[in-house]
């Protein structure tokens, strides 16, 4: 026979024990929902992956050796008679030009971009290749607008003799001189690869491969360059990022050939 007090205790435990199960389910509840809330406001690391790189555009032939396409006289809406093509070449035989008017640029303009040819003049010869032309009632030649990069034969024409070398094959002509002469003589073909960056404001220029020239195109030290040279009051000169590629008349033979650019 169990005593009353005995009884009465059991049953005390037993609630006892039904109080506390009940008691750790609801904080084992509220911790549970507490955690999940806690989970949801820690903000989650974004993963960040590198972008990829740009693909580079494709070289694209200014010239295909064939025809004029894409070419035409400056200020003209035709291609001057005085260049010809020959042997995939175009050429301005010597005496043909005398240095009047027969420059040629391209029909589309460019800005950043690569430009990849081969150059062969005659001897004694001088002619050049401009970037950023602009055509118009108010320009009568390339250059009014349009840098230059030298092209000459540096063992006779008298401005290769000229100091600073500012007139030298693969200068920029009258403000930045090569950093050696490493032009082939007259008659034989000269690669040049010039590097024209407004983005990054660099400019280079590597003749037979050897870079021999290196400029900015904007900022004081650019400032500096026209200033002193003789374009230092002409008002649109190298005023345009984008503009056409020339090639110039000086009264010379002169030919080029495997004209290719890749835009930046």
């Amino acid at each position: 026979m169990i005593l009353p007090e005995l009884k009465s205790m059991k049953i005390i435990l037993k609630k006892y024990l039904i109080f506390k199960t009940q008691l750790m389910r609801k904080l084992l509840f509220i911790g549970l929902v507490s955690l999940i809330i806690a989970c949801k406001q820690i903000p989650k690391k974004k993963t960040t992956t590198a972008e990829a790189p740009a693909p580079q555009k494709e070289w694209v032939d200014l010239f295909n050796g064939d025809s004029f396409d894409g070419w035409h006289q400056f200020n003209s809406s035709e291609m001057s008679a005085a260049w010809i093509i020959e042997d995939g070449a175009m050429v301005l035989p010597d005496g043909t030009g005398s240095g009047k008017g027969n420059d040629i640029v391209t029909d589309r303009e460019f800005t950043d971009f690569e430009l990849s040819l081969e150059w062969k003049i005659v001897e004694g010869g001088n002619s050049g290749i401009f970037w950023g032309v602009k055509e118009g009632e108010g320009y009568k030649t390339p250059y009014q607008t349009g840098p230059e990069i030298q092209v000459l034969d540096n063992e006779r024409h008298p401005d290769s003799f000229v100091k600073p070398n500012f007139h030298q094959a693969g200068a920029l002509y009258d403000m930045v001189q090569p950093s050696m002469d490493v032009c082939k003589p007259a008659g034989e073909w000269n690669h040049v690869f010039i590097s024209i960056n407004y983005t990054t404001n660099k400019a280079s220029v590597k003749l037979n491969d050897v870079e021999i020239v290196k400029f900015p195109l904007r900022g004081p030290e650019w400032d500096d360059l026209v200033v002193n040279s003789k374009f230092k009051d002409w008002k649109d000169f190298a005023k345009f990022k984008t503009g056409k590629i020339g090639l110039q008349d000086h009264g010379d033979g002169v030919s080029y050939r495997n004209i290719k650019i890749r835009e930046l």
